[in-house]
Formats: structure tokens, C-alpha cells, sequence
């Protein structure tokens, strides 16, 4: 009798982890929306781009086009960056907890990013793509910065040393760390 309560429980305990297939539609579902954003973004942008070749617009309000052009372009690009990280994390919880995704071991065109062997590949990965959105939201942030002292450029600076030293330190981790 113990015997089968303990294999029905370890049964129960085994298909209890397909309680993270919510975690993967939800994420899934979140990271289809994020690019659908972003491409409507990218097709409106690209629509009011076209009367940038306008000779009917003057110099300051092709100025202004040109700055929130760029503005938007970032905008797009941290969009697309957070659907991959949700389309990441998807594709590492189904991997991790459900199954194997076999197409993706045989196709020769997939990605090594999507491979997650572990949880510690997930945070790796997620954590790179992470760290790419806060280099895209930083220098969003930067385009519209007023540097009115010295002390506001050195800040600045001081800003992108620090990405820079968290890329490298990212980079130098990769190498040391086996993974990729």
C-alpha cells in the first residue's frame, strides 16, 4: 500500500511541472504582442519618414522628424529585444521542464541561444539580451539628455564606462565560463 501511494505521489510530483506550460503560453503570448508593437511602430515610423524627402517641409521640422526618427528606431529595437527575452524564456522553461524541442536539435539554422541545458543557460542567456535592453534604454535616455555643467557630461561618461565594463565583464565571463 505505501508502495502505491508513493508512486502515485511521485507520479502527481512529476506532472505537477506542467504547471510552467502557463509561464510558457503567457510568455509566448506576451512576446507575439511585443513584435506585433513593434512592427506597427516600425510601419508608422516608416510612413512619417517618407515626408522627410518632402520640399515642402523646412529645415527645423525635418530636424525634429530626424530626432524622434531616432527616438522611435530605439524605441523599436527595445521592443524587439524584450519579445526575444520572453521568446527566450518560453522556449528555456518548455525546454527545461516539459520536453526537448526536437526540431530545433536537428535543424542546422537554429540558434545556440535557444539551446538551455540548464537553469543557470537560462538566466545566462536571459541576462545577456537583458543587459542589451538596458544599453538600448540608456541611450534612449541619452537622446534626450541637457548637459548644462560639467558635472552632467561627466556623469554621462561615467554612464557609459559603466556599460561598457558590464559588457566586458559579460564577455569575459562567457569565456571563462565554457558556455556558448
Amino acid at each position: 500500500m505505501w508502495q502505491r501511494l508513493g508512486t502515485w505521489l511521485e507520479g502527481g510530483l512529476w506532472h505537477s511541472r506542467l504547471v510552467v506550460m502557463t509561464a510558457v503560453v503567457a510568455s509566448l503570448c506576451s512576446s507575439v504582442a511585443l513584435f506585433y508593437i513593434s512592427s506597427v511602430d516600425t510601419y508608422y515610423m516608416v510612413i512619417h519618414l517618407l515626408d522627410y524627402a518632402s520640399p515642402a517641409m523646412d529645415q527645423a521640422a525635418r530636424a525634429v522628424l530626424r530626432a524622434e526618427s531616432v527616438k522611435h528606431v530605439v524605441e523599436v529595437v527595445d521592443g524587439y529585444l524584450l519579445a526575444t527575452v520572453l521568446l527566450i524564456f518560453a522556449l528555456g522553461l518548455y525546454e527545461l521542464f516539459i520536453s526537448k524541442i526536437d526540431q530545433a536539435l536537428e535543424s542546422e539554422t537554429a540558434s545556440r541561444v535557444l539551446y538551455i541545458n540548464n537553469l543557470d543557460d537560462l538566466k545566462n542567456r536571459l541576462a545577456k539580451v537583458v543587459l542589451m535592453i538596458l544599453v538600448v534604454r540608456y541611450f534612449e535616455h541619452a537622446l534626450g539628455m541637457q548637459f548644462d555643467t560639467a558635472m552632467d557630461l561627466l556623469l554621462f561618461a561615467a554612464g557609459i564606462a559603466l556599460l561598457g565594463l558590464a559588457l566586458y565583464l559579460s564577455h569575459l565571463g562567457e569565456r571563462h565560463g565554457g558556455h556558448d
